[in-house]
């Protein structure tokens, strides 16, 4: 097919752009040199093959392979996930099972050994693609590789029962499933197979943080980026996968009453893409996520999660490495667009929007400990205009700021004495103001839109400060990519010594670096009490039923 289209190019007229043919273990690739790039781009090249049938929901099977040249031009594969109405159509349209696709940018270069960075996509564990963010700049600027790629979204990724057939976390499956592909294939793409920077923002910072407490993942990378979303991030991992897929089975009209796991199971296996993805789960008020990853029971198979990270954390069988580690001031500032339809149920009843990993023997002690988180931010205030930041900062903390502070403090106590912390604050003057104010804020992954080429069809246009801040943070997320530090040693930035277990130093990261103490101490005191008394541990799935797959 890609012959011919090519052929007609070529009798139209249309100058034939450079190519690059590169072996790799399943076949020869081809890629172009892009337009207005000074760089190779090979999109869409298949890591791995998304199983399908009574299957889909299994880890990955192995990619084709292929003798002629594969044309890697492919941008139109996208994972089945929802789709909602400020997005484009074309999502939806480029939806596909068989969607486990790879796209490299290569530098104009015959340099061999290149560091090379794998880029985690985010969108809740429930949207997104791998070219939601690009970086083409640092690949040109740098002289590195970038891999980026779709993984399964949602029920099709992350739905866990603990059968044969739906043993959980398909999707984080596929993440490394496509990290073994980089390691075995990217030596042919110039890049170095043993230095290698796993990256992420949102769900693809909780993802890479992940991936330091999965036992599947030991050699695999040996840097580490993670950006706003922690693998103790409250919609990190489920607390009872299986209560979860019973919920969402009833909000699809599932009406079998009789609890029986297979049942169940049938119906999601019966289920199309476009029913699995028909609810909008983004906006739950106790900021989890339904689907997402889970603690996997034992059945004799590699499991991505054998444990609670918690529990992998305190234990010290994390994988320590390197980290650039950090959030965004206002990452709160996702949760404003519901702030109107929010407000007022908040004020009525606050206990529905405490985070989904805590748990209470009844009900008063929810509501007084719900009164308690309320007063500490609000005080004796309503929510509403007048204390919106405190709504803010509310957001930012149960969402983002906890679970990467407690990560960090586990972490650093297990012996990872190379985490750098830093907090982004920078923000511009044609950034929107937040709502009932004067004052701006860095958004959630601000951080994120200064290293990529912009992520969002609505980022705001570059000025001379943003491309100023640009510049910096990406020498310093290559300092960290080349050397294991943003800052090594001989650099004229601000020296930046890696963080302890309390939060501090961390680097304020603004029009001019800012070394400071601990990062919002006070506010992760107050939750570590919180926590310590009323953390719901997550908990794999019990073992099935033993009736036989023939009874269905």
């Amino acid at each position: 097919m890609w012959k011919c289209i090519v052929l007609l190019c070529s009798i139209a007229g249309v100058q034939t752009r450079e190519a690059r043919l590169v072996n790799i273990a399943q076949g020869p690739v081809r890629g172009y040199k892009s337009q207005n790039d000074n760089l190779y781009a090979f999109y869409g090249i298949p890591y791995a093959t998304a199983p399908t049938g009574d299957h889909k929901f299994k880890a990955p099977l192995p990619p084709p392979q292929w003798t002629e040249p594969f044309e890697a031009v492919n941008k139109d594969i996208i994972c089945p996930q929802i789709v909602l109405p400020n997005m484009p159509l074309e999502i939806k349209l480029k939806q596909q099972e068989d969607c486990l696709i790879a796209n490299i940018y290569v530098p104009d270069t015959d340099e061999k050994d290149l560091p090379v960075v794998i880029h985690v996509h985010g969108g809740a564990y429930l949207l997104g693609y791998g070219d939601l963010m690009t970086a083409k700049q640092l690949v040109k600027d740098k002289n590195i590789i970038i891999v980026n790629f779709n993984y399964r979204l949602g029920a099709h990724g992350f739905l866990c029962l603990g059968t044969e057939d739906v043993p959980g976390n398909a999707g984080m499956k596929d993440q490394v499933a496509l990290f073994r592909w980089v390691k075995e294939n990217i030596a042919s793409f110039g890049g170095n197979p043993d230095d290698v920077t796993i990256s992420g923002f949102s769900a693809g910072s909780s993802s890479v943080d992940l991936h330091l407490v999965s036992p599947m993942t030991k050699g695999l990378f040996n840097k580490v980026i993670p950006e706003s979303g922690a693998s103790l991030s409250v919609f990190s991992v489920q607390t009872d996968p299986v209560e979860n897929a019973w919920k969402y089975a009833k909000m699809l009209n599932y009406t079998n009453e009789n609890n029986d796991i297979y049942d169940l199971e049938f119906f999601y296996k019966s289920a199309s893409y476009e029913t699995l993805n028909s609810i909008n789960l983004l906006n739950e008020p106790d900021s989890t996520f339904y689907f997402v990853p889970c603690v996997e029971r034992e059945q004799g198979e590699e499991r991505f999660l054998d444990d609670a990270p918690l529990k992998v954390l305190k234990s010290g069988r994390n994988h320590k490495l390197p980290m650039l580690f950090g959030f965004a001031e206002m990452e709160g500032l996702f949760r404003v667009p519901l702030f109107e339809t929010w407000f007022n149920k908040m004020n009525e009843n606050f206990a529905d929007f405490l985070p989904g990993d805590l748990q209470f023997s009844n009900s008063e002690e929810k509501e007084e400990v719900a009164q308690r988180i309320k007063e500490f931010y609000f005080g004796k205030k309503p929510v509403g205009k007048e204390t919106i930041f405190r709504y803010i900062d509310y957001f930012t903390d149960v969402l983002f700021a906890y679970g990467t502070l407690k990560s960090v403090q586990l972490q650093v106590e297990s012996g990872n004495n190379g985490i750098y912390l830093y907090e982004y604050s920078f923000v511009d003057d044609n950034v929107p103001l937040v709502p009932y104010t004067v004052v701006r804020g860095a958004d959630h992954c601000a951080q994120s839109m200064a290293i990529g080429d912009g992520i969002f069809p609505n980022a705001p246009a570059d000025t001379t400060d943003f491309k100023s801040m640009k510049k910096t943070m990406r020498e310093l997320w290559f300092n960290f990519i080349k050397t294991g530090k943003p800052v090594p040693e001989g650099s004229d930035l601000l020296m930046w010594p890696p963080t302890h277990a309390n939060g501090g130093p961390h680097m304020s990261l603004d029009k001019t670096m800012k070394l400071r103490g601990p990062l919002i101490q006070q506010r992760i005191l107050f939750w570590d009490a919180i926590y310590e008394k009323h953390y719901k541990m997550p908990i794999a799935p019990p073992h099935p039923t033993a009736r036989t797959k023939t009874d269905l």
